[in-house]
């Protein structure tokens, strides 16, 4: 089939990537010349695991180009698939300009029967934005009532996961379709049907559903899995507190199958391209329609303030006067196997111990070349606090000298490190771990003053018996 991927982005490219590595004719479009370039050149704007051998397969085989030129990308697809960003407006509202502008060009180059595929999380009444955009454009062309020139919009939401994208897509869980029960509707979803076939060999994945309904399902998904974590974050501050272990409490309720064990992980918040924007986007469209979510809106606050328990618990150890002391971080994107660092708790992290005076030495797998150019924007009216971040090329290289280590990203290295290396290296032997990767009691026989979310803070006797 041939399809066309309105937008290079994270969604997109692997969204093309995987529908070209099972034989489709994929065209990507974007505005980006930059991007297109890059892609032209053998490369991946981005970090995701699969991706660049995908596109290394499909490229070579010729099933997949990448291009500027909006009028052969229109002209290109039976299928078209806007996967461009909706980044979050001034009042927390999906930014909806360049979905409406993809849509735009669908109709002024429209050259027959068009699946438009909202495929970018967008709230519930995308799809009839969508609709009448194309609409005005066709009128424009006085092809309005041309059937030749009829159209679909439907939604089809994507359920990926940062660093596991190309498995999800090509072994989905479920494949989410809404579409109108009409005659372009029933066109569009024998099309939409024979794409995803290949996907549905073992059994069938795909639900059906009216568009509201599957622009309102991506949002419900991704709130639900933010309201986990940030109940999990809220338990471990009160568990902080009474003396609990929130790891013990995780296995307890985790074990009862109503439950389960994915997304109760305790912290220090959660960040990424969907979570933030999607709860903030949920909140304003129940405002606009009279209503509040208010279990959403404390999800909200909840992350906001769990971003500043490391830090907090830094202050507490060591003082809120952090001149003269040097920290090195470990991890900076918001999740492993990513570069991503839209609304990482590194960036809040690594900014307040900087303005408390302090140095930091930061490492991380994969983000060092965005973590240099988005903390260039976060700092860029703090020139001094720049000057005492430096991002280091090893994990124990940022180590050295250091008067405590701060864990904020759970990247497999860092889970068994070299104690002896550590404590050798640093002045103090002090770890902060807003991922809670080792176990108490085990630090505090090897001698490091261990300090994790929602977990007791072990202190050893010189007989090594635990101080109550």
């Amino acid at each position: 089939m041939k399809i066309t991927i309105v937008g290079t982005g994270y969604v997109g490219l692997v969204t093309g990537a995987c529908l070209a590595e099972i034989g489709n004719d994929v065209f990507c479009v974007d505005v980006d010349p930059r991007k297109i370039e890059i892609l032209n050149n053998g490369d991946v704007p981005i970090h995701e695991p699969g991706l660049q051998e995908m596109l290394n397969r499909t490229r070579t085989a010729g099933r997949i180009q990448f291009s500027t030129d909006v009028k052969a990308s229109v002209e290109h697809g039976d299928i078209q698939f806007i996967a461009v960003g909706t980044p979050p407006d001034e009042d927390g509202s999906a930014d909806l300009q360049y979905v409406l502008a993809a849509a735009c060009n669908i109709g002024r180059y429209s050259n027959g029967f068009k699946v438009i595929v909202d495929k970018s999380t967008v709230p519930v009444g995308t799809a009839r934005q969508v609709r009448r955009v194309v609409e005005e454009e066709l009128k424009a062309r006085g092809l309005a009532e041309s059937d030749e020139h009829r159209f679909s919009v439907v939604s089809n939401p994507e359920f990926l996961k940062e660093g596991a994208a190309v498995d999800d897509f090509m072994r989905p869980d479920r494949i989410v379709i809404g579409i109108d029960d009409d005659e372009d509707g029933n066109r569009a979803r024998e099309k939409m049907k024979r794409l995803y076939t290949p996907f549905n060999r073992n059994h069938e994945r795909t639900l059906y559903m009216d568009v509201r309904s599957a622009e309102f399902t991506k949002y419900a998904a991704n709130a639900m899995l933010a309201t986990r974590i940030s109940f999990m974050n809220d338990l471990s501050n009160l568990a902080d507190s009474v003396g609990a272990d929130i790891e013990a409490v995780r296995r307890g309720i985790g074990s009862d199958p109503r439950i389960g064990y994915h997304f109760l992980y305790a912290g220090c918040g959660y960040g990424g391209s969907c979570f933030p924007k999607d709860v903030q986007a949920l909140v304003q469209t129940a405002r606009e329609n009279g209503k509040r979510l208010r279990i959403l809106e404390a999800v909200e606050e909840v992350n906001h303030d769990q971003k500043n328990v490391l830090v907090n618990k830094i202050v507490e150890r060591m003082g809120e006067d952090l001149r003269g002391r040097t920290f090195a971080i470990w991890g900076l994107a918001f999740k492993p196997q990513t570069d991503d660092m839209r609304e990482a708790s590194s960036r809040r992290i690594v900014a307040e111990l900087l303005a408390r005076g302090a140095d930091v030495r930061a490492y991380d797998p994969v983000a060092m070349q965005e973590a240099e150019r988005v903390f260039a924007l976060d700092l860029a009216e703090r020139p001094e606090d720049m000057k005492r971040l430096h991002l280091v090329g090893t994990q124990h290289e940022a180590l050295r000298g250091a008067n405590a280590l701060v864990i904020v990203t759970e990247w497999k290295e860092f889970k068994s490190p070299d104690c002896g290396y550590l404590k050798s290296a640093l002045k103090l032997p002090v770890i902060f771990d807003g991922r809670n990767l080792y176990e108490p009691e085990s630090m505090a026989e090897m001698g490091i003053d261990y300090y994790a979310i929602g977990r007791p803070h072990v202190e050893l006797d010189s007989h090594g018996d635990r101080i109550v």
